[in-house]
């Protein structure tokens, strides 16, 4: 054998599975690689966009937080100037109906002294009637002495 033929036989058989090989096997295994490439890219946007949307995320959630404070502070606020305003409300009334109480329990006190001031007259009038019939037993005009005794009962 001739090592030129040999030689010569090894290169076509080279460059022939070159050929195949670029023509046949490269495409596939570079579109395949090519498709890796590509996922891996987009996998790592993906990373990308999914961590800027964490951030805002976060930043939204940080900033709802402290609208939801403020919120509740004033809740807590307001209800609480509610309390003091009812509060107050109720001390008002409560003072105005001892105020009517007292008002009505003098008036009936009052009322009470009157009647027992005018019983007291009557029983002093008739006492002194008494008194005065046993003392003057003679005479006694009736009409005198009710005019007297009105008199009497006006002075006490």
């Amino acid at each position: 054998m001739n090592l030129n033929a040999t030689l010569f036989a090894q290169l076509a058989v080279f460059f022939i599975l070159a050929w195949f090989t670029m023509k046949f096997v490269w495409p596939p295994i570079m579109k395949a690689l090519d498709e890796r490439a590509q996922k891996i890219t987009d996998g790592l946007a993906a990373a990308d966009k999914a961590k800027n949307d964490l951030v805002l995320t976060e930043r939204k959630v940080i900033e709802e937080m402290r609208k939801a404070r403020e919120s509740a502070t004033e809740v807590r606020a307001n209800a609480d100037r509610q309390g003091a305003q009812l509060l107050e409300e109720a001390r008002l009334e409560a003072n105005r109906i001892v105020a009517q109480a007292r008002e009505a329990a003098e008036g009936e006190a009052a009322i009470a002294a009157q009647r027992a001031k005018e019983a007291l007259r009557e029983q002093v009038a008739q006492l002194a009637v008494a008194g005065a019939e046993r003392i003057l037993r003679r005479e006694i005009n009736p009409q005198v002495h009710a005019e007297l005794l009105a008199n009497l009962k006006a002075e006490l």
